[in-house]
């Protein structure tokens, strides 16, 4: 198993969101322990891990057989848009598709609600254009949305589709709007972690589905920050050199290997039936 800095915190969310989703959206916490010694996080790391899942609303605690939890009732739509980031944004968008920009003024009185909104929108992808102009790629627009709205951020803010007009060259000026350079080191990081398990694997005639596990769920953890990072800029505004395009051909290529033995052994560990989320 790579080496990663994901908190436990983090590898239960994945554990949920690629998994116990599909297997009737509840797990013990026995079989979540389990699940989490192969990925070398022991038990009292667990417990504290869901407490604080717990208390944020994420977990929501549910006796069947034994004690368990779920995913918060709010926590749906969060992650089928996770899942829309993660699996459906790999190719970068089209510069005829245009942009959406989100307008926004929050009075002094509310300056939280500001800073809020700034971390919220870098989260999505958002580059900041100028003071309270945040833009990104047309088809971010669905999620913006949903955004603003699930956080009662929605009154601040104007949203518009637009296409660029003039007068600056587009390609130099979004270099101003993104930190290219924080977000291909965070792709370098990721290639350098994850290349050397793709080239293993590639030689394996069969995968086994414990190892499977034990590689996938650190490397979905890892990989899924990076598509809020990068909005997907069309690929004519890129840097030269932007190193995205491997990163994204070693997650495809891993989640491609990795993804079915890794929910047969959850399936194997819990004993819970296979369904769509």
């Amino acid at each position: 198993m790579p080496e990663t800095t994901a908190r436990p915190s983090s590898l239960i969310s994945t554990v949920y969101g690629e998994f116990v989703r599909r297997l009737g959206g509840w797990i013990s916490i026995a079989d979540l322990i389990a699940l989490m010694a192969e990925l070398d996080v022991d038990g009292p790391a667990v417990r504290s891990a869901i407490s604080r899942l717990k208390k944020g609303g994420t977990l929501v605690q549910e006796r069947r057989t034994g004690t368990g939890y779920r995913l918060g009732p709010d926590l749906g739509p969060v992650f089928d848009e996770g899942d829309r980031r993660i699996f459906g944004s790999l190719e970068p968008a089209r510069l005829a598709d245009g942009w959406v920009l989100a307008v926004f003024s929050v009075p002094e009185s509310e300056r939280a609600h500001r800073h809020q909104l700034r971390s919220r929108l870098t989260w999505l992808g958002f580059g900041n254009a100028s003071p309270g102009v945040w833009l990104a790629p047309a088809r971010l627009l669905p999620d913006a949305r949903l955004m603003l709205q699930r956080h009662g951020l929605a009154e601040y803010v104007h949203l518009f589709t637009s296409d660029y007009a003039g007068f600056a060259d587009l390609k130099e000026t979004v270099g101003s709007w993104w930190d290219f350079t924080a977000i291909e080191a965070q792709y370098a990081d990721f290639t350098g972690t994850y290349q050397p398990v793709a080239q293993e694997l590639r030689q394996e005639p069969r995968i086994d589905e414990v190892e499977a596990f034990r590689d996938y769920v650190p490397m979905l953890t890892d990989w899924r920050r990076l598509p809020y990072l990068d909005p997907g800029l069309p690929v004519e505004l890129l840097p030269d050199d932007w190193n995205a395009l491997e990163a994204r051909q070693i997650f495809v290529e891993l989640h491609t290997l990795l993804a079915r033995p890794s929910l047969h052994h959850v399936i194997k560990v819990t004993g819970l039936e296979h369904r769509d989320p």
